[in-house]
């Protein structure tokens, strides 16, 4: 299940924790809120970052090339590709990729799955093409503030909620959907359960969740939610506040809420 999430939510009987790494002039780091101006830097060696979650039991990585975030297209290609060969788990990516031939060149440097999210949102078209061309291997970011859409490094805002958007998608062959509250996202305040909820049920297609993820009993109330498939967890691994072995634990804890 690591390499791809499964089309029916509903069949999935575990959430997958999935590791974040954000990778900005070739260091480890996160953002607060996504701004530049409020970074910690996690490592200097994206790779060794990498291989540590990997021994520590991660079933997946998400990394993302902030530089091609903000710039529009890739710049942190290297870095990536290093990366997806320096593990054997999947490795999903994103960041700057809004052109077919930036996620061919995602897929050909070894990624398992692409994280696709301004040209996806700005243009259908691009994302039924990419969605024909890797089925189920494109999950569509949603990173959201006030019910609108964010685009390009989430420095402007479309006029669609991440609602409508989703419904706008059900037909394609999305591996998943990633949803981020960008209000949430780096401050360890928790996530936004009630958008989570609402995407949840909107969605066709598997939820992972982003933004605000700050504890054990957090991942415990995402696990409640139908349809959330696995969560992205950054700041809270690189400070402590969770361990991921204790979190693959209660990703794997019996639950109530599926089937």
């Amino acid at each position: 299940m690591g390499g791809q999430l499964i089309a029916d939510s509903q069949t999935v009987s575990y959430m997958l924790i999935i590791p974040a790494i954000d990778v900005r002039h070739g260091r480890a780091v996160r953002l607060t809120q996504g701004d530049p101006a409020r970074e910690t830097v996690y490592g200097d060696d994206p790779v060794a970052v990498a291989r540590e979650w990997e021994a520590k039991g991660a079933p997946r990585l998400h990394v993302v090339d902030l530089d091609g975030a903000f710039a529009g297209g890739p710049k942190q290609h290297s870095v990536i590709g290093a990366v997806a060969r320096a593990v054997k788990i999947p490795v999903q990516a994103g960041g700057g990729l809004r052109t077919a031939e930036a996620v061919e060149a995602a897929f050909g440097a070894g990624v398992a799955m692409v994280v696709v999210g301004t040209s996806a949102i700005l243009d259908s078209d691009f994302l039924e093409q990419v969605c024909t061309a890797y089925p189920r291997r494109v999950i569509l970011a949603l990173d959201a503030r006030g019910g609108r859409v964010a685009v390009k490094g989430w420095r402007e805002f479309s006029d669609r909620s991440p609602e409508e958007v989703a419904e706008g998608v059900a037909s394609m062959e999305l591996g998943g959907i990633l949803y981020t509250d960008i209000l949430k996202d780096g401050t360890l305040e928790g996530p936004n359960l009630e958008m989570l909820e609402a995407m949840a049920r909107q969605s066709r297609h598997p939820v992972l969740a982003s933004g605000g993820i700050a504890s054990l009993n957090d991942i415990r109330r995402l696990r409640t939610i139908k349809g959330v498939a696995g969560c992205i967890v950054g700041k809270a691994l690189y400070s402590g506040a969770i361990e991921l072995e204790a979190a693959l634990a209660v990703a794997a804890e019996e639950t109530l809420r599926r089937c």
